[in-house]
């Protein structure tokens, strides 16, 4: 099931959850044809903020994508705080959140490199496009390197600076 920014974005906004959108929807955003289904987030691992992140997402019931479905999994603050990256599975789609991405930039790192974007009511921040290119380059995925060949293209046509 692909997920449904329109119904995971606002909720996180108004929690003031502090996150930036990475990944395939942020290639979206700018501009590229790519399909994806799901979300990557990078979030701030303040303490006040995992709270708000966990009791925005807690009606959608977050679980460990591609867990056994009996694994013992509390989604709640200590868990998050306890670990850095999550890959989960909720009821309105694949949610992916990171404290760090490749490279080891942090929700603070990459705050500056980031942009607000104005979409389905609220206003929040994705990644600027250059940072994008690099963070995908870093993962080195077959899939992300497809991704940066077309991000390439897209930042030469708006005129940025080349990479």
């Amino acid at each position: 099931m692909a997920v449904d920014l329109a119904q995971i974005i606002p909720p996180l906004v108004k929690a003031k959850v502090d996150f930036i959108l990475i990944g395939g929807m942020a290639a979206i955003l700018h501009g590229s044809a790519r399909v994806t289904f799901d979300i990557d987030l990078v979030y701030s691992r303040t303490d006040e903020n995992i709270e708000r992140l966990v009791t925005a997402l807690a009606p959608h019931c977050p679980y460990l994508r591609d867990a056994p479905p009996k694994l013992p999994f509390s989604w709640n603050a200590k868990t998050i705080s306890g670990g850095l990256n999550f890959t989960l599975t909720t009821k309105l789609g694949d949610v992916d959140l990171f404290a760090e991405v490749a490279g080891g930039e942090t929700y603070s790192d990459l705050l500056p490199h980031s942009f607000e974007v104005e979409a389905f009511g609220v206003r929040f921040k994705c990644i600027d496009l250059v940072t994008l290119i690099r963070i995908k380059e870093a993962v080195d995925r077959p899939k992300d390197r497809e991704a940066v060949a077309e991000l390439r293209i897209l930042l030469e046509e708006t005129g940025k600076k080349k990479i």
